[in-house]
């Protein structure tokens, strides 16, 4: 979360709502705020399971990601922006498809699909060109990316590479790393509090050089197989 103090109470409701009946704990990552951010978040912890870690200076939305799953103490993940957008009722769905994914041994990422985005149409544009152009290059399979809701098991984010921006190609990051990825179709809504952090631009200009650094992770890798010598 970054200057989303109105956004705090509602979302974490939600997500206490949405998880009633499942051991759980949520963690918010207020990523250098300079409005109210913490003052709420203090005050969602006196009722709700929730554990607030705070950047001194604002790193990003992937180094947020790292921060709390690192914090984390449960095997399973999942991730949400902190803007309201994202609907946490999606949650035990996308879970429970995890789980059973996982059941092959695999592992598994299962990302969100927003199919009916509640944004403008320039971010609806845009953000299907380099979905698209990311689904060329990288062979990622995942018609959204740029989903922040997502469910895996701590133990493999924990594995893969980590540098800014890492969140939009978790998806091509797993498969390199030997897991599947599936998509789960989830519902998305308009934003009503606070505003957005990203522009149009800013996110093309990283972008670019952000999928040539992946494919350069892709190609300098092999996954050896191990078996047990007797």
């Amino acid at each position: 979360m970054r200057n989303e103090g109105p956004n705090v109470l509602p979302l974490v409701e939600e997500i206490a709502r949405a998880l009633a009946g499942t051991r759980f704990e949520i963690i918010c990552v207020n990523d250098g705020s300079d409005d109210d951010t913490g003052d709420r978040l203090a005050e969602a912890a006196t009722r709700f399971p929730v554990r607030a870690l705070r950047h001194r200076q604002a790193c990003g939305q992937s180094a947020g990601i790292v921060t709390g799953v690192a914090a984390a103490r449960a095997p399973w993940i999942a991730t949400l922006d902190g803007d309201g957008q994202n609907d946490p009722a999606d949650i035990p769905a996308m879970w429970a498809r995890a789980r059973a994914e996982a059941a092959s041994g695999a592992d598994i990422l299962v990302a969100g699909h927003r199919v009916r985005r509640q944004d403008s149409g320039i971010k609806k544009v845009s953000s299907r060109i380099a979905n698209a152009v990311r689904a060329r290059l990288l062979g990622d399979a995942t018609p959204d990316t740029g989903c922040g809701l997502k469910v895996f098991p701590r133990a493999l984010f924990l594995q893969l590479p980590r540098f800014d921006h890492m969140h939009r190609y978790l998806p091509a990051l797993v498969l390199r790393h030997g897991g599947r990825v599936v998509s789960e179709p989830v519902n998305h809504r308009p934003r009503i509090r606070g505003k957005s952090n990203y522009g149009t631009l800013d996110r093309l200009a990283v972008s670019i050089a952000d999928m040539l650094g992946v494919i350069w992770l892709q190609r300098r890798w092999k996954r050896p197989q191990v078996e047990e010598q007797s």
